[in-house]
């Protein structure tokens, strides 16, 4: 009874910390400008490690400059012609959850129902947040530094 208790507490605090991260358009599209501008200077630094570590010539840098926005073009139109299907997915899962818990609700008692979407929603929560922290964790770190030693030959 205790865990229960306890299990329903947690979603009830879950909830309205979700509740509370109500992000209005203008916020979204403020950290979306952001988090582009940190792209493009991920992308600038990157560049310029390279033109460092490999000694570019500035006709070598255009030229690597120009594939990588070839490349992100050719990357936001895989994006876009992939929306569809990848929406219909999503429905189709949604589609399949609400099935499976309607199926459950005929299984379950109404209280094994309650603690097993506490259960559910607490296990999801709990993946949300490992997939934040994992995403934190790299964040910055992901790039090793080139090996430009020339190694003798045998």
């Amino acid at each position: 009874m205790k865990k229960l208790i306890l299990s329903l507490a947690l979603v009830g605090f879950g909830s309205l910390a979700m509740a509370q991260q109500n992000v209005t358009p203008e916020q979204r599209e403020a950290k979306r400008a952001e988090m582009q501008q940190k792209m493009q200077q991920r992308e600038k630094d990157h560049l310029d490690k390279m033109q460092k570590d490999l000694n570019l010539s500035k006709d070598q840098v255009a030229k690597i400059k120009n594939l990588q926005d070839q490349k992100r073009a050719e990357r936001k139109a895989d994006f876009d012609r992939n929306k569809d299907a990848r929406m219909a997915k999503m429905k189709e899962m949604k589609d399949k959850r609400a099935q499976m818990d309607q199926e459950m609700k005929k299984i379950l008692s109404p209280d094994q129902y309650t603690k097993w979407e506490a259960d559910r929603k607490a296990k999801m929560e709990q993946r949300k947040m490992a997939m934040k922290d994992r995403k934190n964790k790299g964040a910055g770190s992901h790039h090793k530094p080139m090996n430009t030693a020339v190694e003798p030959l045998k």
